[in-house]
């Protein structure tokens, strides 16, 4: 049977194409709108990125300031981690190796260490100073150059046995050092401390000129000496032995300022020939709220001679000369026991005081490094119990007491006093002169002086002398009585200074130096008259 033939331009159905469907309109629309939906949500997002981004300049910079608040240098030495140790320790290694290159006669090794040292240090200080923290961009050459200089020396053999011996040799060296500046820093001190400021002298030589110019304060003077108030027990005496006029006068003027009833008060100043003319003519020029002040010359007391006197027996040896006024070749011996101050007649006439005050009953004893801020009246009413003298301790625990002033291994001190007794202050004291008379303490000070002749006992100084003068003699006072230390210790309690009725200075940091601590020193300058032609002329403010 022939095919069957299709219609002319027909294909048969076998070849035909196949149909294209087409979708919905609806799905189109919906791919739409989501591909638009997509493309603001992507710009959006981007937009929102690039607004919150913080710039990265300002970030760093805001950690940096945020991270400088907070350095500690010292934190910064300590941590292991830190480029301020790493470059501590590397410099450390460095000036060892300084040391060992010049030894070796390497000078270009030193020099170059040397160098890098420095630039380490410069860097350490402006860490210091800014409390910025070294980057790693900073330290990082340094430390580098640093490294290879080490690693230079130690392939140079400068092995590390070498470097210990070369150490310690060093060490030693410093020790060495430390130890002769600390004895040098003390006879500076000391030498300071005994010096008397041109100002002082100024105020001195100009009161000498007029009480020698002027023959009236001389009258004055012979007048006031025959004064009934000296001898009246009825009024209230105070002692004083100086030869700095300025001081002296600090010690009258607040103690006047302080009292109820100044004019009721007699002060008794004895100072040497050199400093009378001054000291007598300040007195009669300036008045003290009408209390009556009593200058005398030692050079009166004619009792006071190398019969009577061990201690101007001693003075009058070449060997206790040389030990005082001369040069000492020890320097291991403490500077201030060579100081003539301690063993001057002035400041040893406390234990002369019944002689000098024959007619009085009591008197109170003041240093002239002392400030009076309460009525010291009062101190004559206290009762002493039959003692010769009323005194602040000084114990705490066992610092203080007997032993840490006498040689308690010599037999004379050791059979006849207890080491463990509580030491006390002279400065602020108050003294019974009748029970002195009948203790016959003066005598007690002659045998003690005598005892110590070749200074096997104490080495030199009043206190010593006055605790085995008066011991068992001592009637203990409330603390607040008498505050020292304004003349070496820094921080003493501003309440205990406030509620105290003296202060004293003792010590090497009188507040009339320029070494005086400058927290205490307007206490003292209270009292000083600034307003004094005198004391203008002499720029003493």
């Amino acid at each position: 049977m022939p095919p069957v033939r299709s219609a002319p331009g027909r294909r048969a159905p076998e070849f035909r194409r196949s149909s294209r469907r087409r979708l919905p309109e609806w799905i189109w629309w919906l791919v739409g709108i989501f591909l638009v939906l997509g493309l603001m949500l992507f710009v959006l997002h981007h937009n929102q990125r690039e607004h919150f981004r913080p710039p990265v300049v300002d970030k760093g910079s805001e950690f940096e300031e945020t991270h400088h608040e907070k350095v500690n240098f010292t934190e910064e030495l300590l941590s292991s981690t830190s480029f301020a140790r790493q470059l501590t320790d590397q410099m450390t290694l460095a000036k060892a190796y300084v040391v060992l290159a010049k030894e070796h006669g390497n000078l270009q090794l030193a020099w170059e260490l040397s160098s890098q040292i420095r630039n380490c240090q410069r860097l350490l200080s402006e860490e210091a100073v800014s409390g910025k923290a070294i980057t790693k961009e900073e330290a990082h050459p340094i430390i580098t150059r640093l490294a290879r200089l080490i690693y230079k020396a130690q392939d140079s053999h400068y092995d590390i046995s070498t470097t210990i011996v070369t150490l310690k040799s060093l060490v030693n060296a410093l020790e060495e050092r430390a130890k002769a500046a600390v004895v040098q820093t003390a006879e500076f001190g000391q030498l300071a401390a005994e010096s008397v400021p041109k100002n002082l002298h100024c105020l001195t030589v100009k009161l000498t000129v007029e009480w020698l110019q002027n023959p009236k304060h001389r009258g004055r003077s012979e007048e006031h000496r025959n004064s009934t108030r000296l001898v009246d027990n009825n009024l209230y005496h105070f002692a004083i032995f100086s030869d700095n006029v300025l001081a002296t006068s600090v010690v009258v003027n607040s103690t006047v300022s302080n009292a109820n009833h100044p004019q009721q008060l007699v002060f008794h100043v004895v100072t040497d020939r050199v400093h009378f003319g001054a000291m007598s003519t300040w007195f009669l020029i300036n008045d003290f709220k009408g209390c009556t002040v009593e200058v005398r010359c030692i050079d009166e007391f004619t009792w006071l001679n190398a019969a009577a006197s061990p201690l101007v027996r001693q003075l009058s040896e070449m060997e206790t000369q040389g030990f005082y006024y001369g040069d000492s070749k020890n320097l291991e011996r403490e500077i201030k026991f060579h100081n003539p101050k301690f063993v001057s007649l002035l400041n040893h006439l406390r234990f002369y005081i019944p002689q000098i005050l024959p007619n009085l009953e009591k008197v109170v004893f003041l240093d002239d490094d002392v400030v009076v801020q309460k009525d010291l009246t009062q101190l004559f009413s206290i009762e002493l119990h039959g003692n010769v003298i009323g005194a602040v301790e000084t114990c705490l625990e066992s610092f203080h007491r007997y032993h840490k002033y006498l040689n308690f291994s010599h037999p004379i001190i050791s059979s006849k006093i207890d080491p463990h007794t509580c030491g006390w202050a002279f400065g602020m004291n108050i003294f019974d002169l009748i029970a002195w008379r009948k203790a016959n303490a003066t005598a007690l000070y002659h045998y003690w002086q005598e005892q110590n002749a070749d200074l096997l006992l104490w080495r030199t100084g009043t206190l010593p002398a006055g605790l085995l003068t008066f011991y068992g003699l001592m009637e203990p006072l409330d603390r607040r009585w008498h505050v020292l230390g304004l003349g070496y210790d820094v921080d003493i309690d501003d309440r205990l200074i406030e509620s105290a009725a003296v202060v004293h200075y003792n010590g090497n940091m009188k507040p009339w130096l320029k070494l005086a601590i400058r927290r205490y020193k307007y206490i003292w300058e209270r009292y000083v008259n600034f307003t004094h032609p005198y004391v203008r002329e002499c720029l003493l403010h």
